[in-house]
């Protein structure tokens, strides 16, 4: 199988990584990727927001399958355009990404689905989203209504910072935003796989968007994650599956715009049971960095499978035991903004650590380059996601920091708790007080 991979990330590295180790695949290649990602798959130039261009490098590559990562060539219709041409693609076509490009439409989804979120507003205006805010209170939760790149949303108690983001959101062309209800309790990713019918969830993780330690400062696109979660109720995923995913993939499909691809559900485990915080058509970033490692079943096979709709005709899933953490690392300024051409050190002695227990680490690249003198620099917020392997979460989570211990470049940043409650046994869902 000849897969083409689109995407330049740290959750493209992290797939690439994954179907490299798949026996099924026999060439495997990128556009654009990264210098990590060139280690384990041929690179190629593409605008991944040009559908054409897409589409015409798959049939140059002579690809049987093409994977689409990020949400922006989702809601371009990159998908649509690769399967015009005939050739399977993992990923949701333009109208159905709009679960995730459009939040408003993710909400008129779920309402017609009987899918448990927090209530919510859709304004249009300064004056709407200042009754919104008001008939709310704090906090302040305030989503812009289209694709802002994880950083879209704002949840604060100040009014004033709610209001300029509101407005800020609105006064765009064509601008609108989502005010909604606080959900309390801690938050869940949950990615499941779908071919539009069937629907195979795979295991949860939870993820850290504010830039700072105890959940301090401005959101970001993430700062870490972790997977299992030792502290989920039991039965979450199935619960979920039965209340959340299988009927958005069957109100799609009953819409006439079916789902195939990666369905991600942001859960609140709240005092008043799960709610969905919202959608995404794509894997999550960094989640996939801790989630595709633990995953034994060979991913090849069950991306084609939910891309030709034969994923019913897939085995259960198989997981490794043990647990992942991983720790973003981040440039200077970000996420206000991000400096570049910084020299990276101590990636490959990182990835040589591992422990007598059988820990290691993997780090998947994101915002990197090749400077001119071929050494590893900074290109971007996001740089690098340093992952742990571990038997449990606490060996994971060391292995994980032990990593970042030998990587270097200056101005990096990151968050020191990462996983840190969960290893303490301080994380609890709402409902359980």
């Amino acid at each position: 199988m000849k897969i083409l991979v689109i995407g330049g990330g740290g959750r493209e590295h992290a797939i690439c990584v994954a179907l490299s180790k798949d026996d099924s695949v026999t060439a495997l290649c990128c556009a654009p990727g990264n210098p990590g990602v060139a280690e384990v798959a041929e690179l190629r130039e593409v605008d991944a927001l040009d559908p054409a261009a897409v589409a015409a490098l798959a049939r140059d590559f002579g690809a049987d399958l093409v994977v689409v990562g990020p949400e922006a060539p989702l809601v371009a219709g990159v998908a649509d355009a690769v399967r015009a041409a005939g050739i399977a693609c993992f990923g949701p076509s333009g109208e159905a990404a709009q679960l995730e490009g459009s939040k408003a439409f993710s909400k008129e989804i779920m309402a017609a689905a009987g899918v448990p979120t927090a209530e919510s507003f859709v304004c249009a205006t300064v004056a709407e989203a200042e009754r919104a805010l008001d008939a709310f209170g704090a906090p302040y939760v305030v989503k812009d209504d289209a694709l802002a790149a994880g950083k879209g949303v704002v949840v604060t108690e100040d009014r004033a910072e709610a209001l300029a983001h509101a407005r800020a959101c609105v006064e765009r062309a064509d601008g609108r935003v989502v005010i909604e209800a606080y959900l309390d309790g801690p938050e869940v990713s949950l990615f499941a796989i779908t071919d539009g019918t069937t629907v195979l969830p795979l295991q949860p993780a939870q993820d850290f968007k504010r830039i700072g330690d105890d959940d301090q400062g401005p959101n970001t696109g993430g700062m870490g994650a972790y997977s299992p979660l030792p502290w989920a109720p039991a039965g979450l995923v199935a619960e979920v599956l039965e209340r959340v995913l299988q009927p958005t993939v069957d109100e799609l499909r009953r819409r006439g715009t079916p789902f195939a691809g990666l369905l991600y559900a942001g859960l609140a485990l709240t005092s008043r049971g799960t709610r969905v915080v919202e959608f995404n058509a794509r894997f999550g970033d960094p989640e996939t960095q801790v989630v595709l490692p633990l995953l034994r079943t060979p991913l090849a096979e069950v991306l084609m499978a939910a891309a030709t709709g034969t994923l019913d005709r897939i085995e259960p899933l198989r997981w490794h035991d043990g647990a992942a953490v991983t720790i973003v690392l981040a440039s200077a300024g970000y996420p206000a903004s991000s400096r570049n051409g910084d020299v990276i050190r101590g990636v490959r002695a990182a990835e040589m650590l591992s422990s007598a227990a059988g820990g290691s680490v993997r780090v998947y690249q994101a915002g990197t380059a090749l400077d001119a003198d071929g050494e590893l620099v900074t290109a971007g917020g996001r740089v690098l996601a340093v992952t742990g392997r571990g038997r449990d979460l606490a060996s994971a989570r060391k292995m994980a920091y032990s990593g970042l211990t030998e990587i270097d470049f200056a101005g990096a940043q990151h968050r020191g708790d990462i996983a840190s409650a969960a290893v303490a046994g301080k994380v609890r869902a709402a409902s359980e007080g």
